[in-house]
């Protein structure tokens, strides 16, 4: 059971996420790694005879930790999941820290991969609230997944927003166990989290909000993101760090808002624009500036062969679109010749309202019908008839 090893690492004193793909690396699966012997692990470059057997010794005493802690999430109610699970977050995998094991209250899906994380200061002003809310809102109607850290301020009122539209889902990560509440005022939020998407935490039951996790947690929520929205952030604030992560150790765009320039909270957003950051008004901004899913994030299985009425081939290197596509998106398509379009000639011709056009053509960019070619130009894929 790979769950059962990855959670003995996890559990395992002095061990953390780095160390721990070190040694599935060196062994060749978690099991394997659980089953080191000594002179194996003092082989290993950089772990040396003295941390190899603080290694040895911890987790050897984490397996019986690890049979508790199923047990007790399983009385819970709670999910522990693994890389090896097909819900584990596919681009969290790709990052050089990923978390050996997530507890999940709720449901991942495999929509999740197109998420997009909001993150801000927890003391933000009312603009600041009202624009997490908004940008949220309009992700969740975009088709995105809002991420955010289920602190005070910004990312309460993101995870508010992504919930106001019918099928907004959003993702809180906790910087404490899953079964602590943190803020407690946020107890009914969390609830209603869990149920429009999940609360998860890399850190084990029973683990309080200590100031330490936090900072690890943000890397997070910026690795299973496609991009990060900065909103009111001081210059010395956590978002500030889930942005550099996002930028230098993801290969993540990063977003930011703009704001009063007599604000202190403005300083972080302004100082991101400046490092280099796309200034951000409108969806249109973070639709345009986030490019193509990672191509070794995306998974065959989540892009089966199209069922449109005529059998088709999809050219080679793209991904092939879901079977369905709903009446709205055919219009759209139909609109579309084999040359690229503009978006505002495709509202025009479509009579829908712009928001709508702009929402389903991220989608059908997601599904691998259509590609941006640049700014609001779009090009349909070529198919090709069996």
């Amino acid at each position: 059971m790979p769950l059962r090893h990855y959670l003995q690492l996890a559990l395992s004193d002095g061990v953390g996420p780095i160390t721990i793909g070190r040694l599935i690396e060196a062994f060749g699966t978690a099991e394997g790694a659980c089953a080191a012997p000594l002179a194996g692990l003092r082989a290993i470059e950089g772990i040396g005879s003295v941390k190899s057997e603080k290694i040895y010794s911890s987790v050897r005493a984490a397996a019986a930790m690890a049979e508790a802690e199923l047990a007790k999430a399983h009385d819970a109610g709670i999910k522990i999941i693994c890389p090896s699970d097909e819900v584990y977050p596919l681009l969290l995998r790709s990052i050089p820290d990923p978390p050996a094991v997530l507890y999940v209250k709720g449901t991942l899906e495999p929509r999740d991969l197109n998420s997009f994380a909001l993150v801000g200061s927890r003391k933000c002003s009312y603009y600041g609230r009202e624009q997490a809310e908004r940008f949220a809102a309009l992700l969740a109607g975009a088709g995105f997944t809002v991420v955010s850290g289920g602190a005070r301020g910004v990312d309460s009122a993101a995870h508010r927003g992504a919930m106001q539209h019918p099928q907004g889902r959003t993702i809180a990560v906790l910087g404490c166990g899953v079964d602590k509440v943190y803020p407690p005022e946020n107890e009914q939020l969390f609830e209603q989290v869990a149920l429009r998407g999940a609360v998860m935490s890399e850190y084990p039951l029973g683990t309080p909000p200590l100031a330490e996790n936090f900072p690890r947690r943000n890397r997070i929520v910026s690795g299973m993101s496609r991009g990060v929205l900065v909103i009111e952030a001081d210059e010395r604030s956590g978002a500030l760090i889930t942005a550099r992560q996002a930028a230098d150790d993801h290969n993540r765009p990063v977003f930011a808002l703009p704001g009063r320039v007599d604000n202190a909270l403005s300083g972080g957003p302004h100082k991101l624009i400046r490092d280099g950051a796309i200034l951000t008004a409108g969806l249109e901004d973070i639709l345009q500036g986030l490019g193509p899913l990672p191509q070794d994030a995306v998974e065959p299985s989540l892009f089966p062969a199209p069922t449109l009425g005529v059998e088709y081939a999809v050219v080679a290197d793209r991904p092939a679109p879901p079977a369905t596509l709903t009446d709205r998106q055919m219009r759209i398509l139909s609109l579309m010749g084999s040359e690229p379009m503009n978006i505002d000639l495709l509202i025009d011709r479509s009579s829908l309202p712009a928001q709508e056009v702009l929402q389903e053509m991220t989608l059908l960019t997601l599904r691998g019908q259509v590609k941006r070619v640049d700014g609001q130009t779009f090009v349909r894929h070529k198919l090709i008839r069996n």
